[in-house]
């Protein structure tokens, strides 16, 4: 069976909620660490374009977006589970919501000026200048728009009073009893204000948020171990990208498999990835591509929050 493999770096908030997804799971998995700003030369050459972070590997099979990587992970271990039986709604679309609107938030506050000099305080101001110009293209031409600091403050005790409120009356000691991928998804955007002592407080002053976000970071990572860049792209060319999804599905837009296709995010990060649409599922989409370096693969993205289109 092949490795888990997940390119990331270390201060993606995204890339946290992989790592505790995994740490839930108990899996072992290989370290592959990218740039935080493009060019990314070695991820691009698996993923084709696609450019957030992380992104998980296994084989030949390369998936886009941690909503995607959260059901692939519950294939490779059914339990403990990201979507408890009675609640995969309802956790589901909990995470959607964190995952965008929290984030969202999150970044807003991050990105605030005090908390920018103290985040980036020990890099030149040549580095700060290019991480910021790279978020800036990161986040433009999609769907989501930046929030400016004094909104992120004002919406902000609102978010966290209904968080706290929720956490307080229930019975478990997760967002809806047991652990979800609602947990993760929530914990992350959190995970990312606690960095610093500038918007750490956002999140101390809510002490059954704090209680409840030291639960869900004390799973972990699980077992990792360091991977090449180099060594991941070979393992991409010596494997063959995994049977397809057995699944019955029409799509509603009339896009079939073998048809030349584009793929990308509708949010942000939205430079789209070309190939051949070999299934399209309700939850999932896969594309075919070739590259030099990384040979023949599969690049699986999520139907929700992406854009297909014919080339």
């Amino acid at each position: 069976m092949s490795e888990l493999i997940l390119h990331h770096y270390p201060t993606s908030p995204f890339a946290e909620k992989a790592r505790l997804l995994l740490g839930f799971k108990g899996l072992s998995w290989r370290s592959v660490h990218i740039s935080p700003v493009m060019p990314k030369p070695d991820l691009t050459a698996l993923t084709g374009g696609y450019r957030k972070t992380p992104v998980l590997q296994i084989g030949a099979d390369i998936y886009c977006d941690t909503a995607l990587i959260a059901r692939r992970l519950e294939q490779e271990k059914a339990q403990p589970s990201f979507f408890p039986e009675g609640q995969e709604m309802i956790a589901a679309s909990f995470a959607a919501w964190a995952d965008s609107v929290v984030f969202q938030h999150a970044v807003s506050l991050v990105f605030q000026p005090e908390s920018v000099a103290v985040r980036f305080g020990k890099l030149p101001p040549e580095a700060i200048k290019a991480f910021l110009a790279d978020r800036a293209g990161l986040f433009s031409g999609g769907s989501a728009t930046r929030l400016s600091a004094e909104q992120a403050k004002h919406n902000w005790p609102t978010l966290m009073a209904r968080l706290e409120q929720q956490l307080q009356r229930e019975d478990g000691d997760f967002l809806f009893g047991e652990p979800s991928v609602a947990d993760f998804a929530m914990a992350h955007p959190l995970w990312f204000l606690k960095a610093t002592h500038v918007t750490a407080p956002l999140v101390d002053a809510y002490p059954a948020v704090s209680a409840w976000l030291g639960r869900v970071l004390g799973f972990g990572h699980g077992a990792a171990s360091e991977m090449s860049s180099e060594e991941a792209l070979e393992i991409a060319r010596n494997s063959t990208p995994a049977a397809l999804p057995d699944e019955a599905f029409t799509d509603p837009n009339g896009f079939v498999a073998g048809q030349q296709v584009l793929i990308a995010a509708t949010d942000y990060g939205v430079d789209p990835v070309a190939g051949e649409l070999v299934f399209a599922g309700r939850e999932e989409l896969i594309l075919r591509r070739e590259d030099e370096r990384g040979g023949l693969v599969h690049v699986h993205f999520p139907r929700f929050g992406f854009r297909i289109e014919k080339r």
